[in-house]
């Protein structure tokens, strides 16, 4: 489910998260990949949080046609439309499917976060989404296939959450994680609606990636003075001294996957590193890593450090 970029940003920010703490890296090797194991495998935890936290807002928005439809019912003088709601889309049989994981259950009771979703927001959210094309046309049909199930639970998500401006500064305002978090959420939201069957919400990482992961969060570690020797020369150009903390880090990472990761192509590596920088960090931080990381490969290329297998992954 998570791309390798996500990875990347994750592994970036562990380290900054490191690189800036009081006591900082340290010497001891051993002890920084513990700590930097531990703060990764907790960012990666918040960010599944998030996920799942946004199917939940999805879903209950669904599911509060048949609480609109209960409160509209007893009234004390309901009206013939207070009476008639349409309460299909609560019983969505995509959705259900989808609420019946095991994993799902399992990481919504263990860490409580249906605490997260707010029943005011739920009902307004709602409510915009009763006065659509798409919902009406929705309750008015009654042959309904999977795709059409499928397809108004997108709409909620794609239109009614993610396409609402004032739901995107709640969520950036009152949901933890979630302004870090939001274009993986978005990507993972995307790759749900391609293939939710196959999602274990125990965890975003198949094995290969979650291997990728770490041994890029160690490597980098361990090879801090080696990579550093490598990038102070390329910087005569740069005021070093105002180089930002992220750019070295990506170079770092960057450095490191040019070495030790055959299976990933040296275009890739440097591609990656730029469209990262360009989101984390300063508006010229693009071209630097773009300048530096590609003297950076000529040189390897020269001194045939470059070790690549023919495997287009990314």
């Amino acid at each position: 489910m998570i791309s390798r970029r996500n990875i990347r940003v994750k592994v970036m920010q562990t380290l900054y998260t490191l690189a800036t703490m009081e006591t900082g890296e340290t010497s001891d090797i051993d002890a920084n990949r513990r700590l930097g194991t531990n703060i990764l495998n907790d960012k990666l935890n918040r960010s599944l949080d998030v996920f799942v936290i946004s199917i939940l807002y999805t879903f209950r928005v669904a599911q509060y046609a048949a609480i609109d439809a209960t409160y509209r019912a007893s009234k004390y003088l309901p009206t013939p439309e207070d009476l008639s709601v349409n309460t299909k889309i609560a019983t969505n049989e995509y959705m259900l499917h989808i609420l019946n994981n095991s994993t799902l259950i399992k990481r919504i009771q263990d860490l409580k976060i249906e605490k997260y979703i707010s029943a005011d927001w739920v009902k307004s959210m709602y409510q915009e989404l009763a006065k659509t094309e798409a919902y009406n046309t929705y309750i008015a049909t009654d042959d309904r296939t999977l795709n059409d199930e499928k397809a108004i639970i997108q709409y909620i998500w794609e239109h009614i959450i993610l396409g609402n401006e004032e739901v995107q500064t709640y969520f950036t305002d009152e949901l933890p994680g979630w302004e870090d978090d939001k274009e993986m959420t978005v990507m993972l939201m995307e790759n749900f609606f391609k293939s939710s069957s196959k999602i274990n919400f125990h965890s975003l990482l198949s094995s290969e990636k979650s291997e990728y992961a770490h041994e890029l969060l160690h490597a980098v570690l361990e090879k801090e003075e080696f990579c550093m020797s490598i990038v102070q020369p390329k910087l005569t150009n740069w005021d070093a001294e105002r180089v930002a903390l992220i750019d070295l880090l990506l170079l770092r990472m960057g450095i490191c996957e040019l070495l030790y990761f055959p299976t990933i192509p040296t275009k890739v590596t440097i591609n990656e590193y730029i469209e990262i920088a360009k989101v984390y960090s300063t508006p010229q931080s693009g071209q630097f890593i773009n300048g530096v990381l590609d003297n950076i490969l000529k040189d390897f290329e020269k001194e045939k450090k470059i070790n690549k297998q023919d495997r287009n992954r990314k």
